[in-house]
């Protein structure tokens, strides 16, 4: 076999093996979250029983003394002449009202509060809060879904009752704000005014939503509608602190720029501000609008004369032993370079095998500084991993077993078995798995050479979003659990082959499982 260093790399619930750069990021961590919250809804129902339960005593008492005093206070003194009355009211002062002083001052809330206490550690912070906003934002660039479209939760072939609020929306938009995104800032603050105009009751008021979104529309550099919203935030809040200042400030720079232009007023437009109003910036991917159509499904590069080119076999590995009996099924998905997928390559019992082993050990993937070898996080890929070795359970020894025999070849110069988890927004946006001349040390510390090539297992299916992509030849690789895809990286010069440039699509709706 050849001791070169090959890459298995999962998606989906896969296990492969591959490196990928704490915000909650995996939806089998997510669920236990899930479980919590319902363990904490049946703590404050416990609470609320035990709460009407000393209301109810408070009540009997209240009720009980309310007849008693209606009777002696109308004859204080013909009340007090029977000696057992004048008995029971100096018990009561005494007693009874000591015991409804200590039933008021019990507090049921200890019980729920201790609980929380227990769970509050487990907790989703506000980094993580920000980066599920960001992750609803990523979804909406990639699949090109409008913020109306998001908060009534239609979604492509999804039904579904997920809703977000105007207080949503509104917070939606203040993330984006607070990190100078003004772009999907006035996407999701134009959202939240819509339904609080359409008559949603919120919390936030509109003069807030008002004043985040004339700024923003500002930043984007649409000044006739940033004072029209300013307008309007003056009509209704006439002494707000920055609007008065804000609009004095919009209209002097626009006259300013129409005389600059010898240009007239235009009045800003009546259409709302939608997707597709303002052009979203550029970032720093060069091929970010081919990747994200790919990841939609649209110009993908499959002609009738490629589709002809591609076989389906049985495959079993140069009569290797082990599949000579049973051998696995080999499809061509892509002519040049090669892809190939392999089906019923994991079972479902290995593949919860896997996840079970994987999941206590979840978290924020890495990626390989090209300049030190040394893993750390990236932005650029949202996902959770575990790396997993063949001592610990038979069913890791099997995995990679299956995999020499399927590839020819060693698994023994591969890194660990990693298993990815892809949550909201999931992503790993375009890069290469082999070192490339311009970082050499990538891969120093693990002394076994460049990547030779990737075995990508999905360990489950995905209801929407999700694929592997590769932008330079147009190729997309859908995730279907138990199947493998497999490539080379390198040419059989050990040059790289730059054409598998690939890339993670986001999990749009659903969880990708997967193992490298």
């Amino acid at each position: 076999m050849s001791k070169v260093l090959l890459f298995v790399s999962s998606v989906l619930l896969c296990c492969c093996r591959t490196t990928r750069a704490e915000i909650f990021t995996s939806i089998g961590q997510m669920t236990d979250l899930i479980y919590t919250e319902k363990e904490l809804v049946q703590s404050l129902r416990e609470y609320i029983k035990a709460e009407e339960s000393k209301l109810a005593a408070v009540k009997s008492w209240a009720n009980k003394l309310d007849a008693l005093t209606r009777v002696s206070t109308a004859d204080p003194e013909g009340y007090l002449a029977h000696p057992v009355n004048a008995y029971k009211l100096m018990k009561r002062l005494n007693t009874e009202w000591s015991e409804l002083e200590s039933l008021v001052l019990q507090n049921p809330a200890d019980g729920f509060v201790s609980n929380m206490s227990v769970h509050r550690q487990y907790f989703p912070d506000e980094e993580d809060e920000t980066g599920a906003a960001k992750a609803l934002m990523r979804l909406q660039d990639t699949y090109q879904l409008d913020s109306e479209a998001f908060s009534k939760g239609k979604l492509p072939g999804v039904h579904s009752n997920a809703v977000l609020t105007v207080d949503d929306c509104f917070d939606m938009g203040k993330t984006a704000y607070n990190d100078a995104d003004y772009y999907h800032a006035v996407l999701w603050l134009q959202q939240a005014l819509k339904q609080l105009d359409d008559g949603e009751e919120a919390v936030v008021s509109k003069a807030d939503i008002l004043d985040y979104l004339s700024y923003s529309v500002y930043q984007m550099g649409d000044l006739p509608r940033a004072i029209e919203l300013t307008r309007r935030l003056v009509a209704i809040d006439p002494s707000h602190q920055r609007a008065g200042g804000n609009l004095r400030y919009f209209e002097q720079l626009l006259m300013k720029q129409l005389r600059e232009m010898n240009q007239d007023y235009q009045p800003p437009s009546e259409e709302p501000i939608q997707l597709g109003t303002y052009s979203r910036p550029k970032d720093h991917l060069p091929e970010r609008e081919s990747y994200e159509a790919l990841c939609r499904g649209e110009g993908i590069q499959m002609t009738e004369a490629r589709r002809s080119r591609l076989f389906c076999r049985y495959h079993d590995g140069k009569r290797n032993p082990r599949l000579l009996l049973k051998p696995v099924k080999e499809e061509d998905e892509w002519d040049s370079p090669h892809i190939v997928r392999y089906l019923d390559s994991l079972s479902d019992e290995e593949v919860e095998k896997i996840k079970e082993l994987a999941k206590p050990r979840l978290a924020r993937a890495t990626v390989r500084d090209p300049k030190t070898g040394v893993l750390t996080t990236a932005n650029y890929r949202v996902s959770k991993s575990a790396w997993l070795e063949g001592e610990e359970d038979p069913v890791i020894d099997r995995v990679n077993q299956r995999i020499e025999d399927i590839t020819g070849l060693t698994v023994e110069t591969a890194e660990l078995l990693q298993v990815a988890n892809y949550g909201v927004g999931g992503q790993y946006e375009p890069h290469f798995d082999f070192s490339r001349k311009d970082e050499p040390d990538a891969f120093k510390r693990l002394g076994t050479g460049n990547r030779l090539a990737t075995y990508l297992n999905y360990m489950s299916d995905v209801e929407a979003g999700g694929a592997t992509v590769f932008p330079d030849f147009g190729a997309v690789i859908w995730p279907r659990k138990g199947t493998s895809v497999f490539w080379y990286n390198l040419f059989r010069s050990g040059e790289g082959d730059y054409r598998t440039r690939h890339a993670a699509c986001p999990v749009l709706v659903g969880s990708k499982w997967g193992k490298l």
